[in-house]
């Protein structure tokens, strides 16, 4: 039977208290797109656990993992009261709006998230989506991820928490891919909730010896505690190129070239470099964190020269600097992260690219989401 939820939204409405949930977006680098479900099949193997107490996971090292950053952008989803027959998704930056009777949401594209909503079996209401921050909408911070992953934790909890976590995460992830929304994998859905400074070691088909975990478990690490979150905050910045492209395209390439045999060697040794990415944050080595940011553009240029289409003015830029720049996402929402080792070095890059290219200011957050006023 269906959840109506029309009358307690209208209450909810009242007291100014609608339920609501605060999705964050993530920062990617080296492991970015190993979280890509072929990927996670084609290079998973069993593990030989030596030593489970080692703080450096030696045993991952050939694993594949994604290191997410959390920051404080990312999507408000607040439900409101609505006809109680119907449900509706609003984006208020993309001015667009679907509606549907549950039971009849067509899975196209655009009803993606409107689909969601029937899946929790809930009525009466209707999602509305907004950005915290403008400006931040395709700049390769995984905000559709983000917004999908939200969606279901707002709908989750007006339906009484039937999923678990990780049931969350591979629902967003298969909405996600299915409808064609956007190549996926699980690092912005994992990100959004757990949040923080984390390394996630993907397990493609849940965790051996575990019954009950499925698509989109991992092990989680801390990596950097929230103490210590200024550290990377003052070598790390994000800048957008201005030029925003298709990322499925730069995805598809890197997919397709896993089915050759020079592209599927490259794609190999991504699991190295992204473990050197994981140690030096948490050894706060961060020369080790350029030099594995740099390797591990190179071999995403090498399997698709078109992920630096428009960033190669900032990485020419970064250099000079001694600084790095790391396309975000697939490159195609035209966020930059810029790296330094040295906090002064990037602050003078900040200095050279002022009034050339528009900065995305961010704060590190432990956690990947807030959950307000669900009790109705």
């Amino acid at each position: 039977m269906s959840i109506q939820l029309h009358d307690s939204l209208k209450i909810a409405e009242k007291e100014k208290a609608l339920p609501k949930v605060i999705a964050y977006n993530r920062i990617d680098g080296p492991g970015s797109s190993l979280d890509l479900s072929e990927f996670q099949q084609t290079f998973w193997k069993l593990p030989d656990i030596q030593d489970k107490d080692d703080p450096a996971r030696k045993w991952t090292i050939n694993l594949p993992r994604t290191v997410g950053i959390t920051i404080d952008t990312g999507t408000k989803i607040e439900a409101h009261p609505f006809n109680p027959d119907l449900i509706g998704v609003k984006s208020v930056e993309y001015k667009t709006e679907v509606i549907a009777h549950p039971g009849e949401v067509i899975p196209v594209k655009e009803n993606w998230l409107l689909k969601i909503i029937e899946i929790f079996d809930i009525k009466g209401v209707k999602f509305i989506l907004k950005n915290l921050r403008k400006g931040t909408q395709s700049s390769g911070l995984g905000g559709s991820s983000t917004a999908t992953i939200g969606v279901c934790i707002l709908a989750n909890e007006l339906a009484g928490r039937p999923f678990s976590k990780i049931q969350l995460i591979s629902l967003a992830s298969r909405i996600e891919q299915g409808f064609g929304v956007s190549i996926t994998g699980t690092q912005e859905q994992s990100n959004v909730i757990f949040g923080g400074v984390t390394d996630y070691v993907w397990f493609p088909w849940g965790k051996p010896g575990y019954p009950g975990t499925c698509y989109g478990e991992s092990l989680r690490f801390e990596l950097i505690a929230p103490e210590d979150y200024g550290l990377l905050e003052g070598r790390t910045a994000i800048f957008h190129s201005g030029h925003p492209r298709q990322s499925s395209e730069v995805n598809l390439t890197w997919r397709n070239a896993l089915l050759t045999e020079v592209g599927y060697n490259l794609h190999s040794k991504k699991m190295k470099v992204a473990y050197e990415f994981r140690e030096g944050l948490r050894l706060q080595k961060w020369d080790h964190v350029l030099e594995s940011i740099e390797e591990y553009r190179k071999i995403r240029t090498k399997l698709c020269e078109g992920y630096m289409e428009s960033s190669r003015d900032l990485l020419e830029r970064a250099k000079s600097y001694n600084c790095i720049a790391f396309p975000l996402g697939a490159g195609g929402g035209g966020g930059v992260l810029l790296f330094s080792p040295n906090p002064e070095s990037l602050e003078n890059l900040r200095e050279d690219l002022k009034g050339i290219y528009s900065e995305i200011h961010f704060k590190i957050r432990s956690k990947g989401h807030e959950i307000n006023n669900v009790k109705l």
